[in-house]
Parts: C-alpha cells; sequence; structure tokens
C-alpha cells in the first residue's frame, strides 16, 4: 500500500501577511508616536486637564523644535536602514499637527488704526520678592496707565508705593499686609486716569482686584493670579481659569493682566479667553517666554498674559527683566475703540 502524495501546504502553517519583523516596526514606531502626542497633544483629548499633562503641555513649542530635530536624525537613520521609515512618519505626522498649532502665534493680525491707546504693564512679583526699586524703575521707563503685579500684596505695595507716587501714580492691594505676599495682587494706575475705583474679587484662591471709574470709563481692568497646576492644585487651577471667561465673555469692555499659569496651549485657557484677544498672540510675539527668567525667552512657555474683549486691540507686546523674580514683565499697548 502506497504512502498518501505528500501537500506541503498542509505541512506548512501559512505564512503571517504581516511579517514579525514588519510588525515590530510599527509597533516601535506606534508606541513612540503616540508617547510623542501624549506630550504635544494631550489637550485634542482634554488631557491638559489633568497632572502631568498640564505642565508638558505648556512647554509644546520647545517640545515641537525638540522633535523637529529628532525627525531628521531619524530621516538620516532611514537613509541606511530603510525599514526605519515609519518611525520618522509617524513622528513627523505628530510634530506637523503640533507645529499648526504653534506657528499661528508668530504671525501678527493687523494693526490697529485708531482708537485711544491704553498701556499696561504687568509682572509676578514671585511673593513679593522682586526687586521693587527696579519695577519702579522700569515703571518709570515704560510709563504704563495701568499696571497688574500679581503674588504683590499689602507688603509689597508698602514697598512699590512710595516709589511710584512720586510718578503720578496710585495703588490698592487686595489683601493686607498680614497676608503672605504670594496671596494677593496689586494695581498700580497713574493719575492720568483720574478718579479709578477699586473692589477685591474673592473668586479665586489668590484674590484678584479689579479696577473701574475715571479714565477707564466702563472698561474693567483686572489684576489677575491662577494657581499653578500642581497635583495638589490642578483643580483649583481649572476653577481659577474657568473665573476668566466672566470678563472675557462679558457685554462690557475688559482688560484682564497677570499671571494664568496657563499657555495657549492649554484647551482650558483657550476656553475660558474665547471672546477676548491675548496681546501676545495678536501682535505674533505668542512664543516670548515668561517663565522662568533663567530660560531664553524662546525656550520657556508664555504663562503671562494681557487679554481684552469687545474690539480692544494689541498694538505692541514685549517682554522686560526685573531682578528678584522668576517671571518676565509684560507691556502691552492696547488701542480702546
Amino acid at each position: 500500500m502506497s504512502a498518501p502524495p505528500h501537500h506541503p501546504d498542509s505541512a506548512t502553517p501559512p505564512r503571517s501577511p504581516f511579517p514579525r519583523r514588519r510588525r515590530g516596526r510599527w509597533g516601535t514606531a506606534l508606541v513612540l508616536g503616540l508617547g510623542a502626542a501624549a506630550v504635544l497633544l494631550p489637550d485634542l483629548v482634554g488631557l491638559d486637564r489633568w497632572f502631568p499633562f498640564a505642565q508638558l503641555i505648556a512647554f509644546r513649542p520647545l517640545f515641537t523644535g525638540v522633535l523637529a530635530v529628532i525627525v531628521v536624525l531619524a530621516l538620516l537613520v532611514t537613509t541606511f536602514a530603510r525599514r526605519f521609515w515609519p518611525v520618522p512618519v509617524l513622528l513627523a505626522l505628530v510634530a506637523l499637527i503640533a507645529g499648526s498649532l504653534v506657528l499661528p502665534r508668530t504671525q501678527a493680525e493687523p494693526a490697529p488704526t485708531g482708537g485711544r491707546p491704553l498701556k499696561v504693564l504687568a509682572l509676578n512679583v514671585f511673593e513679593g520678592q522682586a526687586d521693587a526699586d527696579s519695577l519702579a524703575a522700569l515703571i518709570r521707563t515704560e510709563a504704563p496707565d495701568i499696571v497688574s503685579v500679581p503674588e504683590s500684596g499689602g507688603r509689597f505695595e508698602s514697598q512699590l508705593a512710595p516709589l511710584i507716587e512720586p510718578l503720578g501714580y496710585r495703588t490698592a492691594a487686595s489683601v493686607s499686609a498680614r497676608s503672605a505676599d504670594v496671596r494677593g495682587n496689586t494695581v498700580a494706575w497713574s493719575q492720568r486716569l483720574g478718579d479709578v475705583r477699586t473692589r477685591v474679587l474673592d473668586e479665586t484662591q489668590f484674590e484678584a482686584i479689579e479696577a473701574t471709574g475715571g479714565g477707564l470709563g466702563d472698561l474693567r481692568f483686572v489684576a489677575f493670579h491662577s494657581v499653578a497646576p500642581m497635583p495638589n492644585s490642578v483643580g483649583q487651577w481649572r476653577n481659577d481659569l474657568g473665573t476668566v471667561d466672566q470678563w472675557c465673555s462679558a457685554g462690557s469692555p475688559a482688560v484682564v493682566a497677570g499671571d494664568f499659569n496657563a499657555s495657549y496651549d492649554h484647551s482650558l485657557f483657550r476656553k475660558a479667553i474665547d471672546g477676548c484677544s491675548d496681546a501676545g498672540a495678536s501682535t505674533g510675539n505668542g512664543l516670548l517666554g515668561t517663565w522662568p527668567t533663567w530660560a531664553p525667552e524662546w525656550m520657556g512657555p508664555q504663562i503671562d498674559h494681557i487679554l481684552s474683549n469687545q474690539g480692544i486691540t494689541a498694538e505692541s507686546f514685549g517682554v522686560r527683566q526685573v531682578p528678584g523674580t522668576d517671571h518676565r514683565a509684560i507691556v502691552a499697548t492696547l488701542r480702546l475703540p
């Protein structure tokens, strides 16, 4: 009795249409691509509301540049190992999406051609440790109409006021000298604005202070400071940013200036300021870093802002250095319609 004919197909297992090596390459590429997206694009799915993504996303401009360099290096690798190509392709896709979200802040909107100027200065004085003489000198040089000073309570105000009163400025703080400076905001205004009135707003952990009247008319100017999105305060940070909407969406003119501890890369910030224009972004200076001061301006995030609504537009925006604080001062000239 003869043996049955041998059929190779029945003895050899079917070959996978996706070889193991190819699966490994694509698996590596997907892991790297998803890792890059988690760092650069968490706001697209709302992860930036939580720690640590709230911190990482603030550095999206810097990380996008780093990823672009990595993509170039990965492309060079493919000249020697062509099978490596899925890695640079997926990383390049993430970099392109991130770049499309970052680069518009370098494009200036048309400059305002009319309206009354209002010059605004804001500086977080780092728990009242900034050099008051240097801040007074900056106010003397820039001659702003109104100034927002986060992390400045009655103690720091008492240092600053005698230095700028001879320049024609008045001040008010949201907390007394008995409270730590970090909990307060101070507003200073030029006598050019006349009879300005102030009131404390207690809707945020660091009490804001609002200035109205006099030369401001019906405009509300708010010296603002949000808590930082640390693990134990990220919920309060979300709450603080949420309060900004009341000014940006209001039917009356408003300018909100100070330290928001958030950049344009945070989805919560973008939502909160819907209805407002950001002086940095609208003048093409939206990538000037305001924190920390030890990093070059191109490296740090812009977490200090001057916002305005109701057709109030920015003519200029810049940053200035003041000793003793980890924030840069921001200065903008706005045009009131």
